[in-house]
């Protein structure tokens, strides 16, 4: 049985049937029919303007952000999917915070509904820091379909390791 390492806080039988597409060789296919496109966002430039398409659509009067960029250095399972920083800076008796978005680099190649959400759910770290009700709200009111995309999101991930193992 494989270990379902994104799927840890899922209900087990949800994880059996995951566990049933995986067995059958239908979890991939499953996935490229739910999700056959790709995106064009593939720079920093370009994901800083699609986040802040985003931002000024949902969050106008929220904290500006100072950088967007993909990070190879983020690991999927440590750290996350996308880091949410605040970097303090002192300039004269001042002290000032800046926000930055990292979004880890594997979501160049992942389709374009799974970059929404890792850019909504960082976004939402904006106005509320921790995971609470009202955090995922806000996920849900930039994008309604939120939940099942992290939970898509995972499978794809699981999905993805699998076919690296493979090789």
């Amino acid at each position: 049985m494989e270990e379902l390492t994104y799927l840890g806080g899922y209900p087990d039988p949800l994880k059996a049937q995951v566990q049933q597409l995986i067995a059958a060789g239908k979890l991939g296919d499953m996935l490229e029919k739910r999700y056959p496109d790709s995106h064009l966002i593939q720079s920093d430039k370009a994901l800083l303007g699609y986040t802040m398409e985003l931002k000024n659509r949902y969050l106008k009067s929220s904290a500006p952000l100072s950088k967007v960029i993909f990070d190879g250095k983020i690991n999927v399972i440590k750290d996350a999917l996308g880091l949410h920083t605040y970097v303090s800076r002192v300039q004269g008796n001042k002290l000032k915070a800046k926000n930055e978005i990292r979004i880890a680099a594997l979501f160049k190649e992942a389709p374009p509904a799974f970059l929404k959400m890792i850019v909504v759910h960082e976004l939402a770290h904006l106005k509320e820091k921790d995971h609470n009700k009202a955090f995922y709200q806000l996920c849900q009111h930039m994008e309604p379909d939120y939940h099942q995309l992290e939970f898509d999101l995972r499978l794809w991930l699981t999905w993805r390791d699998l076919e690296r193992a493979a090789r």
